[in-house]
């Protein structure tokens, strides 16, 4: 996969033309900006009860958006990542609903995960309070099958998604299905979903345990097999994003989001660049995605400490809200039927409080960091937080999930910030530089961030304090600085 740009999309939300309209932009007014997209779930049906990530069928393009032809004349130009579900499937689908008539007769029964599969005898109090999930409650669901038994099923996330039982033959062949149907249409990255949460036993937390980094090693393997990469995503204490990297192709660095707010908003580069020395090189780097700002990933855990102490991500969720003039604070937490408690939701624009200079500081950051940049739809149009989609769906992540038409993407391209993002993007999409070796330096208010490949070379003077950059660079004996945002423009 190329060392470049990658868009991150839901393929109705950008144009509302499907994928077709999504290549279309990819290939005309986004040209050069983006060497891949990653478009988040178009499975059948894409706009279920968690936005895609609970499809009946995973093996169908939803025909609303198009189908895999779409998907593979997107790949023939971009690098093309796909979702992967791993940990769960609807309890609509086929499958499901054939075990849910027939039980243990189904020829899925070994596919769904239940209580008694990982806990024959029953559990403990303690066993049970040491599973980790990121809602509240425990795990488990009771459905009730066509013959009025009973059956208690695992279900990490909602009620109506059931976990695979991935150690099963069924529950293998159905992942490895879905691969096969990626590699046919000419994905080249597949992001494993939740696979943190696949691998369950009796005593464990049941989340990035042994057996878990055994699985992720796994299933990498499968997806290697078919010449695609894997993409990790865990959101966790940062370690366990150091150690997947080692057992993966690609984690994403999910540090990188509240610690650039933390510097943007404190004038302090200390804990970034801290984070800078020791953060993956095979990461994929964000700043916004259709998540919130997640701060677990920067907090301590048990007795490990954290990127930031415990007041300082206070002050840094605070941050987030004032600067959003509140908007944030209705959107996350136990507001607006929240799932993930450890997230800020929040547009990074808006948590930036719509400052143009600070937002384009922030993207410079990211994409001069190591790793492949990923900017999501919203970012890239820099989108104030959606109120008004926040209050008609009371769903607390769509204050970042914004619908744009056709004629207004055509309006918002022609923003001053959006067109100096996007040369931003077309340069580190050209320059040399950033295929050789990352330095991170600085002191107190500032970063150095420098890539040096040779003959090409790149040297950025970031001060947080005063919010302004130096940038030196060059290829092959030619120099040049750029020092203000029109200077990517050409």
């Amino acid at each position: 996969m190329r060392d470049g740009v990658h868009l991150i999309t839901y393929a109705d939300r950008l144009g509302g033309g499907g994928l077709d309209t999504i290549g279309e932009l990819l290939t005309g007014q986004l040209d050069g900006a983006f060497t891949g997209v990653h478009l988040l779930p178009f499975f059948t049906p894409f706009d279920g009860a968690d936005a895609g990530f609970d499809p009946t069928d995973h093996l169908t393009v939803d025909p609303r958006l198009g189908d895999w032809g779409s998907v593979a004349r997107i790949a023939r130009t971009h690098d093309v990542t796909a979702d992967l579900i791993v940990n769960h499937v609807s309890d609509e689908s086929p499958q499901f609903t054939d075990f849910r008539r027939h039980g243990d007769q189904s020829e899925y029964a070994g596919m769904f995960l239940e209580f008694d599969s990982v806990f024959p005898e029953g559990a403990t109090a303690d066993e049970l309070s040491a599973i980790y999930r990121p809602r509240p409650g425990l795990p488990f669901t009771p459905v009730t099958l066509d013959d009025g038994s009973q059956r208690r099923m695992w279900t990490t996330f909602t009620p109506h998604q059931i976990d695979l039982n991935v150690t099963h033959p069924q529950g293998r062949s159905y992942l490895t299905g879905v691969l096969d149907r990626f590699s046919s249409a000419g994905v080249a990255q597949v992001r494993l979903d939740a696979i943190g949460y696949a691998m369950k036993a009796p005593g464990t937390s049941c989340f990035m345990t042994d057996d878990t980094y055994r699985f992720i090693d796994g299933i990498g393997a499968e997806v290697s097999s078919r010449r695609m990469s894997s993409l990790l995503e865990v959101h966790s204490h940062y370690s366990h994003q150091q150690a997947a990297a080692a057992v993966t192709d690609r984690v994403y660095d999910f540090a990188l989001p509240p610690l650039v707010l933390h510097a943007l908003y404190t004038g302090s580069a200390d804990a970034l660049r801290a984070w800078l020395t020791i953060s993956p090189r095979n990461a994929v780097t964000v700043l916004d995605t259709h998540d919130g700002i997640g701060v677990i990933d920067v907090g301590q855990a048990e007795d490990m400490a954290g990127l930031l102490t415990a007041g300082q991500i206070d002050e840094l969720v605070e941050g987030i809200h004032r600067a959003s003039d509140g908007e944030s604070r209705l959107a996350t937490g136990e507001a607006a039927s929240n799932l993930d408690l450890y997230q800020v939701n929040c547009s990074y624009y808006s948590a930036l409080g719509g400052d143009d200079d600070r937002y384009l500081l922030a993207r410079l950051i990211q994409l001069l960091s190591p790793g492949i940049p990923q900017i999501y739809y919203a970012g890239l149009l820099a989108a104030r937080n959606d109120m008004e989609l926040l209050g008609d769906t009371g769903t607390g992540r769509d204050i970042n999930r914004p619908y744009f038409q056709r004629s207004e993407i055509d309006d918002e391209l022609q923003r001053p910030v959006v067109q100096r993002l996007l040369g931003l993007a077309r340069f580190r999409n050209r320059h040399p530089a950033f295929g050789g070796k990352f330095t991170v330096a600085g002191d107190e208010s500032t970063l150095r961030l420098s890539w040096d490949n040779e003959r090409a070379t790149i040297d950025a003077r970031v001060d947080l304090a005063e919010g302004t950059f130096t940038l030196r660079h060059s290829d092959q004996g030619l120099q040049g600085t750029i020092d203000n945002w029109d200077g990517f423009i050409t």
